[in-house]
């Protein structure tokens, strides 16, 4: 369903997108921050679930310079858990320091070609695109984590350094598509 995935390099698509708070949010909403993390996530994947204490650790520990954003892009009549409804309750239960954005058209992921749940794309100030793929190599069990492939891309993007590690596979669920 997904066209091709932006690539590293790539500017980011703006959006117009109502989140859980009530607020509608754009590119311009996070102009301050020296980076930009889009989450395209969901409420019923349980790759989703086992990260989402960890993203909101990222977006604590990157506050002053980063912007987390979750995405969910999932139609919801064969996943009624994602509804907007539902993504308010879950926003509210768990806690989210970051803004939780509906896609309902799907529009945004498919600009972006996204394809699972976790999927992120970290951009720079410039909102050009400098790291792909997912949050670190285990999303079962945070304390073995050998590899923190976000906080890695962050450390070296807000040092001024190239990334090391500008893509890894993606992980998770697949985004559930409109017919």
């Amino acid at each position: 369903m997904a066209t091709d995935t932006l690539k590293i390099g790539s500017a980011t698509s703006d959006f117009q997108l109502l989140a859980t708070d009530g607020k509608t949010y754009s590119l311009k909403s996070f102009a301050d921050k020296k980076a930009l993390i889009v989450i395209f996530s969901c409420n019923h994947c349980p790759y989703v679930q086992a990260y989402e204490d960890r993203i909101i650790e990222i977006q604590k520990d990157y506050a002053k310079d980063a912007q987390v954003i979750a995405i969910s892009s999932n139609e919801d009549i064969n996943y009624p858990e994602d509804s907007f409804d539902n993504m308010k309750k879950r926003a509210k239960e768990k806690g989210f320091n970051f803004p939780y954005l509906h896609d309902e058209t799907q529009s945004i992921a498919k600009a972006y070609g996204a394809t699972h749940t976790p999927e992120i794309f970290l951009f720079d100030r410039e909102r050009k695109l400098v790291f792909h793929g997912k949050i670190d190599d285990n999303w079962q069990e945070p304390k073995n984590v050998q590899q923190k492939y976000l906080r890695n891309a962050l450390d070296e993007l807000l040092s001024g350094k190239q990334i090391s590690v500008p893509e890894t596979f993606t992980i998770g669920c697949t985004i559930k598509w409109k017919k």
